[in-house]
């Protein structure tokens, strides 16, 4: 800091002294740059903003957190068609046999087969075949009845392995009903139906000409049913819905006999 030495005379001191009093100032070394610095320039205006962008302005964070309906659940025409679609659809029979069938020996005859739109059905009880092919479930020691052949081979000429390919019995043709003249024959698409599943096999094997209702192994066991072939199946309950002139080929493909029976079921449950 710089001093600077004033004289001041106090009109007193001049008259009565005539001697200047030195008076001493503290200046700061920057005030004379500070003093020939020129003031800043005020900042410019900010242009006025229109009204109508300001109101889009604010509307934006509304648009922005606007999140899009959920979609419809109901299910579509594509959709996988359910347990309940098929009964729905199967709930009234036209009959198209010329009596009735047997769920058992000793069972009235009660089981009409019914028509509808490119199939035929029954409603009846779920007997096990373990027939065919002898593996560890199925096999004379496990099952009292068995037979080891069915009505239909596979690709390689053996019988089905009713322990793991799911299958139906058909009744023989006879006076009550024939299900060559049906579109039906070996490898023919089934949808099995028990409570809410459904299980889609192929015509496997040939049974008594006056009895319905009776499956695999693989079948019962893929629906819920006890499949043991001396103790097992179901009393009632099970629909069986064949699908005229469909055939999985070779017959134990059964990825093949799945994807045909889902899209005969869309057909047969959008039919008028």
């Amino acid at each position: 800091m710089r001093t600077l030495a004033l004289v001041t005379a106090s009109g007193a001191a001049l008259l009565t002294a005539g001697t200047p009093v030195p008076v001493t100032l503290a200046v700061p070394a920057d005030l004379g740059a500070a003093l020939a610095e020129p003031a800043p320039a005020p900042r410019p205006a900010l242009p006025a903003v229109p009204l109508a962008l300001v109101a889009q302005v604010h509307r934006a964070p509304a648009r922005a957190h606007r999140s899009k309906p959920p979609s419809s659940p109901a299910r579509g025409r594509g959709g996988e068609v359910g347990a309940a679609d098929l009964l729905a659809r199967a709930s009234a029979c036209e009959q198209v046999s010329d009596g009735e069938y047997r769920t058992d020996e000793a069972a009235s005859a009660t089981v009409p087969v019914c028509g509808a739109s490119g199939a035929v059905f029954w409603k009846a009880d779920l007997d096990i075949d373990c027939d065919g092919r002898v593996t560890a479930a199925c096999n004379p020691a496990t099952d009292p009845a068995f037979h080891g052949d069915t009505a239909f081979h596979t690709s390689d000429g053996r019988p089905l392995d009713a322990e793991r390919l799911p299958y139906v019995v058909v009744p023989a043709p006879g006076a009550v009903w024939d299900y060559t003249g049906a579109g039906i024959g070996g490898g023919a698409v089934v949808a099995v139906v028990h409570g809410q599943k459904v299980e889609y096999a192929v015509v496997g094997d040939v049974g008594p000409a006056h009895i319905v209702g009776e499956a695999s192994y693989a079948t019962a066991k893929s629906l819920g049913i006890d499949p043991d072939p001396s103790s097992g199946g179901a009393p009632s309950g099970v629909t069986y819905i064949l699908f005229k002139d469909s055939r999985v080929s070779p017959i134990e493909d059964h990825e093949a006999a799945v994807r045909t029976g889902r899209a005969r079921a869309e057909e047969f449950v959008r039919a008028d």
